[in-house]
């Protein structure tokens, strides 16, 4: 079963034409823009043999509901993201040291993309997020990901403190960040078997989420901020990790 959103974005919709093109519904273009960035992928749409339809800027800004379309928007359909059984039967069989994300309660669309950005930029081996309290899956996610999404494995899951206590029977070490830890991120082991745990917007990780842990650390700061934004403490927890695996 599926449903279907809209997206908008030059690399949202790229993205799902080469990975996915039968979940293309409908493409709607700009009439009045035919540059090269236009023209290549008109000619993608023309090679998957996908129709779109030309309409004017003002069109296109209704169906986007004011957010930069940048003159292409696509309805899609989005599929029903596999559960915790799937996942830990995909981590049972995937690399000997994989790098999982999971993502408590993101509840930003664009924090929620970025994150997946960052997951596909630094080559983890899937993200976790949880159904309820995290964002919705839309055209904001799509167009932050900057295409990430349908380049990464996602699975979506009811209770993540139980899907972490499954990831531990695995030997996965969970690490969640924390600003108020004592213990610093660089102290730690990250080049094993690891799931890192980020928490949400305002109240980071959930109570229950903190202690199915295995360690709690924090990213050193030495200016005046008191904490980062979501999507750059993700950015910087995982690329650490990838350091420590290129170090060994």
């Amino acid at each position: 079963m599926s449903k279907s959103i809209q997206i908008f974005g030059f690399h949202s919709i790229e993205s799902v034409i080469d990975s996915y093109p039968e979940r293309v519904l409908n493409i709607y273009v700009q009439s009045d823009r035919r540059d090269k960035r236009m023209r290549n992928i008109l000619e993608k749409l023309h090679k998957q043999k996908i129709a779109y339809c030309s309409i004017d800027k003002y069109q296109l800004e209704k169906l986007t509901k004011g957010e930069s379309h940048q003159g292409i928007v696509a309805e899609v359909n989005v599929s029903i993201f596999q559960g915790q059984h799937e996942f830990i039967k995909y981590i049972k069989n995937s690399s000997d040291k994989p790098i999982i994300l999971i993502l408590d309660s993101i509840q930003d669309p664009r924090n929620f993309g970025a994150c997946l950005r960052n997951a596909n930029a630094s080559g983890v081996d899937c993200v976790v997020f949880n159904k309820d309290g995290s964002s919705p899956i839309n055209a904001l996610v799509h167009k932050a990901s900057a295409g990430a999404i349908n380049q990464i494995k996602l699975f979506q899951v009811t209770n993540l403190s139980r899907t972490i206590k499954e990831l531990q029977k695995n030997n996965v070490w969970i690490i969640g960040l924390d600003s108020k830890s004592n213990k610093s991120l660089y102290q730690v082991d990250l080049s094993d078997s690891v799931a890192l745990v980020i928490g949400g917007e305002d109240k980071g990780l959930r109570r229950l989420i903190k202690e199915s842990c295995d360690e709690i650390v924090n990213i050193p700061m030495t200016g005046t901020v008191e904490s980062l934004n979501v999507s750059v403490a993700t950015g910087i927890a995982l690329f650490e990790s990838i350091r420590q695996r290129q170090t060994d």
